[in-house]
């Protein structure tokens, strides 16, 4: 049995109390003047609602799940979108957050719709993605618009594709990731803009997500295509080497090696394995384990990242970070439990 599919909680839990998760930690204690984030909190959810598929996770999951969720709800503005940041003293600290961050909300109210453990939790993100949805079709940062695909495809996917008001934004979703990718496409460049930069594998996942929830062959089909492109960029053999956020990657430009960054790994934990669902083909799958396997050792510096239950913060060119804050340790979380069954089942959109 693999090593990843036993992750444990207790960093979460540690960096976890009644009001959210603490965004940063110091090594592996939480900083608690960093207060909370919707990203996080968005995150966290996600991760909760995988790992009350566990036994062994079941109880801290669905408390956990209960907690970031009424954050969630709290974070929500009338007109649908979110605040992002709060004071560890409960003081939203925003009029309302970045587009990340409302898509990155979307996202997790998606996937709370198919596989939150209570069926009120799942009403709920009903309730609140449908609120929400309107302001997807706003968004116009390419990965704010990824995140809410993601979130967006999986609602409407739960509810049995009878909403026309979601299947139009998911349309607009689309064809803004199409003409995205016809603006920055060029030989020897199969993406969709000019840089590759943070949490680059959502791009092809949301494409091909959207392709499979609307029964889309071109967005499928430009969602593997450019996966396959950026395998060609990341993969030395079959260690997984991300962009590094020291300079990242421009178009005929040496790309930026460190520091490595543990959401780059989840992300493209999770667009192979949507590959591998949409294909069939075992290499996607293949793909996907060597991208886990960068939180356990097989990367550039051979460093194990993952570390009861939590992630380091980043790798760079001498050294570990060493602190373990939330959106390090929620990626490999995420990362662990998608992997592993029968996560993996509620996550995958049916063919």
């Amino acid at each position: 049995m693999s090593i990843w599919q036993h992750p444990s909680l207790d960093h979460l839990v540690a960096m976890s109390d009644d009001t959210g998760i603490v965004q940063h930690a110091v090594l592996d204690v939480p900083n608690r003047s960093t207060g909370y984030c919707t990203d996080d909190i968005a995150r966290g959810f996600i991760v909760a609602c995988l790992a009350s598929t566990h036994d062994r996770l079941r109880d801290d999951a669905q408390r956990l799940a209960r907690t970031y969720l009424s954050f969630l709800h709290d974070a929500q503005l009338p007109d649908g979108r979110f605040h992002n940041f709060m004071s560890f003293d409960r003081r939203w600290l925003d009029d309302v957050g970045s587009e990340d961050s409302i898509g990155r909300a979307i996202w997790a109210l998606g996937v709370g719709t198919r596989c939150a453990p209570k069926a009120s939790w799942r009403a709920l993100c009903d309730e609140m993605i449908m609120r929400a949805a309107p302001r997807a079709a706003e968004l116009t940062f390419i990965r704010a618009r990824a995140y809410a695909a993601l979130g967006l495809s999986q609602a409407y996917d739960a509810t049995g594709r009878n909403r026309t008001a979601l299947r139009d934004v998911l349309r607009g979703l689309g064809d803004a990731f199409t003409a995205a990718h016809a603006a920055a496409a060029a030989p020897n460049w199969d993406w969709f803009e000019d840089d590759m930069t943070y949490d680059n594998a959502r791009l092809p996942e949301a494409c091909i997500r959207l392709g499979m929830v609307l029964d889309d062959r071109n967005l499928l089909d430009l969602g593997l295509r450019t996966l396959e492109f950026y395998e060609s960029v990341t993969f030395e053999d079959r260690t997984f080497v991300p962009i590094g956020n020291m300079g990242w990657h421009g178009r005929g430009a040496r790309r930026a090696r460190y520091g490595q960054q543990p959401l780059e790994a989840a992300a493209m934990v999770d667009a192979e394995l949507v590959a591998f669902a949409a294909t069939g083909e075992i290499h996607y799958r293949r793909s996907a384990e060597s991208a886990l396997e960068w939180f356990y050792g097989r990367n550039t510096r051979d460093a194990v990242m993952a570390s009861g239950g939590g992630c380091f913060d980043g790798l760079e060119e001498l050294g570990v970070n060493r602190n373990m804050g939330a959106e390090s340790t929620l990626a490999y979380l995420a990362g662990a439990l998608v992997m592993a069954q029968p996560a993996i089942e509620v996550l995958r959109i049916a063919r």
